[in-house]
């Protein structure tokens, strides 16, 4: 126990000046093991080593301007492997349920994926308002755009939605995905997994819950794209978790980001023809093709090798032979979702949904990171290059 005026500690509201944020967010660091808190000698309160403030401190920026780098515990993808928290996506996908997945990702310090069973767990009110907001949406639009609208309803009804403590965000987020499934139009299964309960939703086939559990698992979290940024964003402002999930939403909507799939599975249908011809009039077009090739995959995208072993000896896996045969690039895992959707007969726009439904479980984890940060900390500096008097 520290000696007062010992001056390698720090008092509680020295930290708070030190860090830029408020005497709670000190102890909610503490509860979260990024600080170690001692009790002062002769005297009420806490100290704090100012060695460990000052390595908390250095992880972040200390003044608004541009965050050029994000430290990050989650994700690391590292010669052509993905890991979640040091385990591999991969073997993960094929040994553990989407629960145990969420676990993980959500529990500081890395604990292991061996609890969370139940955790999405569908409130019944909350299912009944979910499906009138999504029941507004015009005919035709698709299931993204449903959720969209569902989640920012769900947000306004819950009045808890400002506890931003790591259990609420946590039950909050796993009451959320599995009221959006539960409410999404189709079918409803019971008695299964997640990946089985959404499975109704987007085919009429006969359910293979491993490869839509093993989907969720692949596609929870991948760095730092770019809905996840916008979520990190959202949540460094201290926006609620309904609020982060909208701002990830948003950001995915966009045609370079969660169209992909849809992208790849239009391509698919063509290749199914003709997949020399399907590939030929892709080259002319000078665009790329769609589901091939990764910005951060060099030889092989983990993703796609897993879904595409899940398929067997399914006819469309030969299409994507066929074509990889002519390319010097690999299926991404956008292809490997437009073959499990061409596979099994799911709706067209079923492969951004689940690539939205399955990186809900990293935006949250993304968001509780960011919570326990200093806020505030994405702040672009702007250069004006307009005209002056």
């Amino acid at each position: 126990m520290p000696g007062e005026g010992d001056e390698n500690y720090l008092t509680t509201a020295e930290v708070a000046r030190r860090l830029q944020v408020k005497p709670a967010t000190v102890y909610a660091y503490v509860s979260r093991g990024l600080l170690t808190s001692v009790r002062a000698r002769g005297r009420r309160g806490s100290l704090f080593p100012a060695a460990d403030v000052e390595r908390l401190a250095a992880r972040s920026v200390e003044h608004s301007g541009v965050v050029e780098r994000i430290e990050s515990e989650l994700t690391l993808l590292e010669n052509d492997t993905l890991y979640y928290r040091g385990r591999s996506a991969r073997d993960l996908a094929t040994t553990a349920t989407l629960d145990q997945v969420a676990t993980l990702l959500w529990t500081p310090g890395g604990t292991s994926a061996v609890a969370g069973e139940g955790l999405f767990t569908a409130d019944r009110e909350g299912v009944l308002l979910a499906q009138r907001a999504m029941g507004v949406v015009p005919e035709g639009a698709r299931v993204t755009d449903r959720l969209r609208v569902a989640v920012a309803v769900l947000g306004a009804a819950d009045p808890l939605r400002f506890d931003l403590s790591p259990p609420s965000v946590t039950a909050a987020a796993g009451r959320l995905i599995g009221t959006l499934i539960a409410a999404l139009p189709g079918p409803t299964a019971v008695g299964t997994t997640l990946g089985g309960k959404l499975w109704p939703k987007l085919s009429d086939a006969e359910p293979r819950p491993e490869v839509l559990d093993a989907a969720l698992i692949l596609l929870a979290d991948h760095g730092l794209a770019v809905s996840t940024i916008a979520a990190r964003v959202a949540a460094s402002a201290r926006a609620n978790l309904y609020a982060v999930v909208s701002a990830g939403l948003g950001a995915l909507d966009g045609q370079y980001h969660g169209a992909a799939p849809t992208l790849a599975y239009e391509f698919l249908e063509r290749a199914q023809r003709d997949p020399v011809q399907a590939l030929s009039d892709q080259l002319r077009s000078g665009e790329p093709v769609p589901g091939f090739g990764h910005r951060i995959y060099q030889h092989r995208d983990p993703r796609a090798d897993v879904l595409l072993e899940l398929l067997g000896d399914h006819p469309i896996v030969g299409t994507v032979q066929a074509i990889a045969e002519r390319t010097p690039t690999f299926p991404n895992s956008d292809l490997a979702i437009a073959a499990i959707m061409h596979a099994y007969d799911f709706r067209p726009d079923a492969g951004d949904a689940l690539f939205a439904l399955a990186r809900m479980v990293g935006w949250t984890a993304h968001a509780l990171e960011e919570y326990a940060a200093p806020a505030l900390r994405f702040r672009a500096m702007g250069i004006y290059t307009g005209q002056t008097t």
